[in-house]
């Protein structure tokens, strides 16, 4: 790939997405997500007033659900 199809792909994704975004996209109701949250299985950062969560993140808990 080039480098110009790399910043492509970088911009297709955000780095971080919001509770109901992460809710939606791991198919999961906002008060579930919560509790993944508290039970630390989820990082998230504040920006502000903002609660975001790592899509990376995201990634890393549903591999680790994947395989246990």
């Amino acid at each position: 790939m080039d480098e110009r199809s790399n910043r492509a792909l970088v911009r297709a994704e955000p780095l971080a997405v919001r509770i109901p975004q992460a809710a939606r996209l791991l198919g999961i109701g906002r008060s579930t997500l919560y509790q993944f949250i508290a039970s630390g299985e989820i990082e998230t950062i504040k920006v502000g007033r903002s609660t975001l969560i790592p899509t990376d993140t995201l990634r890393a808990f549903i591999e680790r659900r994947r395989h246990s």
